[in-house]
């Protein structure tokens, strides 16, 4: 028997042991951290959520993903890559889940951010810290920055939560590991404001379902990097 096949459950409370630390922590660098950053050097707050977070936040994401292979005696191998984390070949299928689900989650997060506009009225979908006015000129380099804290971003996230603790979960959880799972995700968030929280939920729970049903992580880099990146480069330049 493999070691994949001698895995460990992941129960809810080894699962928020690791979820609430690192909720707190991307609630303090944001809340504190990067606003004083901000006041004392004078610069966009978007420039030290790119740093802080890539650095402060992610990184250790990544630091603890290591940590819980090399606990269960897994090293860093393509062996590992594929069959722990599970970061395997994408088939036809698996592009299908991934378009099937960019489309799901990009039309009921747009109902939900109507629904909340008839509601509240216009609100600011992006959290204080993430604010910033389209780039100008003088202003693109903010893009070599936020390139690496992208990739931070995505890798470093897929890799914790959906490539080492969700197969662990699915042990504990069994099919309903995608609602545990999700929770706990969407509680990483709880920094970004309520409003940005409900418009995540479809990505939340979709993505976590999809990535449960297919097996394979790499479903959960396309549709989080699918999201995001696009996102940020059409604000960028003014397009939403």
């Amino acid at each position: 028997m493999n070691k994949e096949n001698r895995l460990k459950k992941l129960g809810l409370i080894s699962s928020f042991s690791i979820y609430i630390p690192a909720t707190l922590l991307m609630y303090f660098s944001t809340k504190y951290l990067i606003p004083y950053l901000s006041e004392i050097t004078g610069q966009e707050t978007i420039l030290f959520w790119f740093i802080v977070a890539g650095l402060g936040i992610l990184t250790p994401l990544i630091v603890t993903a290591s940590i819980i292979l090399k606990f269960e005696g897994f090293k860093i191998t393509k062996e590992t890559w594929i069959q722990r984390l599970r970061f395997r070949k994408i088939t036809k299928k698996d592009l299908l889940w991934s378009i099937g689900g960019l489309i799901l989650i990009g039309i009921f997060s747009g109902i939900i951010m109507k629904g909340l506009e008839l509601i509240i009225g216009k609100f600011d979908h992006s959290p204080a810290f993430m604010s910033f006015e389209p780039l100008s000129q003088g202003r693109y380099w903010l893009l070599l920055v936020w390139l690496p804290y992208w990739i931070l971003n995505i890798l470093g996230e897929e890799f914790l939560w959906r490539g080492v603790m969700l197969p662990r979960q699915e042990i504990a959880f069994g099919k309903h590991t995608w609602i545990i799972h999700g929770f706990g995700w969407g509680l990483f968030h709880i920094a970004f404001g309520w409003q940005l929280l409900i418009t995540l939920i479809p990505l939340i729970f979709i993505q976590s379902y999809i990535v449960q049903r297919t097996k394979n992580s790499w479903i959960g880099v396309i549709i989080h990097g699918g999201l995001n990146g696009p996102s940020f480069i059409a604000i960028c330049f003014g397009l939403i």
